[in-house]
């Protein structure tokens, strides 16, 4: 999953990117609220979750989550305040902010705001994803195949999420690029091929026919 953190104070913002990369999050930072509004207007769907300040350079946080609101974009916004007066939260939420967090705060905290806030519903996304024998759990994070456990980096198991979740679709390569690196990474980058050829590896069993395939010149596919 991938998050956009809009933040000028630039230790808290390294700090928080850092902790949200740990903990297998692709994370993307701004620090000027007009561009913030401008990367969530134009490239909203590449996100899961924004965390906005309400200070911030040139437009304020209050105005981006109103601003994107009256778009009718509705990707889940975690607002940073250091109000904590009853008005101000009620505001907050009026104007279309999902959660906030008072400052200072516990990273802790944030994450499971933030752990919670991107948990979905049961009827649109199912707790537990089976491709064939592949049962992945996104909450605890842990893969099984046929009963037996498949220990996966992050981004291995970021991929097969993505990849569970579109079975028999052929999911290009910008795609995945998009869900699971941040903003800037080098997509002429060979990182695909070489986390697709780690997780075929630990997937395959021999002498079946591999569940993931490429698809020369677009993607890879994982067959149900």
């Amino acid at each position: 999953m991938k998050i956009l953190i809009v933040e000028d104070e630039e230790k808290l913002a390294s700090a928080l990117a850092t902790g949200l990369s740990m903990k297998g999050y692709a994370v993307d930072v701004l620090s000027d609220g007009k561009k913030a509004l401008t990367r969530i207007s134009l490239h909203w769907k590449d996100y899961d979750l924004v965390i906005l300040d309400l200070m911030l350079p040139n437009m304020s946080g209050d105005e981006i989550c109103k601003e994107v609101r009256a778009l009718e974009i509705t990707i889940p916004i975690l607002i940073l305040t250091a109000r904590n007066e009853t008005e101000t939260k009620v505001n907050l939420l009026l104007l279309g902010a999902d959660d906030y967090v008072v400052k200072p705060f516990s990273f802790e905290e944030l994450a499971a705001r933030v752990h919670a806030l991107l948990r979905r519903p049961l009827e649109s996304v199912p707790s537990m994803l089976l491709v064939q024998d592949i049962e992945l759990d996104p909450l605890n994070r842990t893969v099984t195949r046929a009963g037996e456990a498949i220990s996966l980096t992050l981004k291995e198991f970021g991929l097969l999420e993505h990849l569970m979740r579109h079975p028999n679709e052929v999911v290009n390569r910008e795609e995945l690029l998009c869900h699971l690196w941040d903003f800037n990474y080098d997509s002429f980058s060979n990182v695909i091929d070489v986390h697709v050829k780690n997780l075929r590896k630990k997937l395959d069993r021999r002498n079946n026919p591999s569940i993931l395939e490429t698809v020369r010149g677009i993607g890879y596919r994982l067959r149900s």
